[in-house]
């Protein structure tokens, strides 16, 4: 069993930046590609980021390119998300996932390849 929490979330204006972090419980963690999904309001659930073990396979969706960055310390069982130059149409939860995988290296983008889901943390952004 994996647990999720996320943190960082908050209210920021437009062009600014937010870290949120994601800290999981269990030995396996270092098994786990981790995943940050959002949903908005509305709206259904968006994959946005995801990094696999090593760290080496990280997508992004195409919206976040170049402006928000996925990583993870295993060490401390935690994954970040790092998000910079914020818009408004950003704004949503924000959502820790964990996916059991088989291939190393495997990353998986859709919401019903993840087995292990956080509460989530609201992230909003001003104009």
């Amino acid at each position: 069993q994996v647990q999720l929490v996320e943190s960082g979330g908050g209210l920021v204006q437009a062009g600014g930046s937010l870290r949120l972090s994601c800290a999981a419980s269990g030995r396996i963690f270092r098994r786990h590609v981790m995943g940050w999904f959002r949903q908005a309001p509305g709206k259904e659930r968006e994959f946005v980021a995801a990094i696999n073990w090593n760290g080496y396979s990280t997508p992004y969706t195409d919206s976040v390119k170049g402006r928000f960055i996925v990583s993870r310390d295993n060490g401390k069982n935690t994954v970040y998300l790092q998000m910079n130059s914020l818009k408004p149409e950003d704004t949503a939860v924000y959502v820790c996932a964990a996916a059991r995988v088989e291939d190393p290296l495997l990353v998986p983008t859709t919401p019903v390849e993840y087995n292990y889901w956080g509460q989530g943390t609201q992230v909003t952004v001003s104009s």
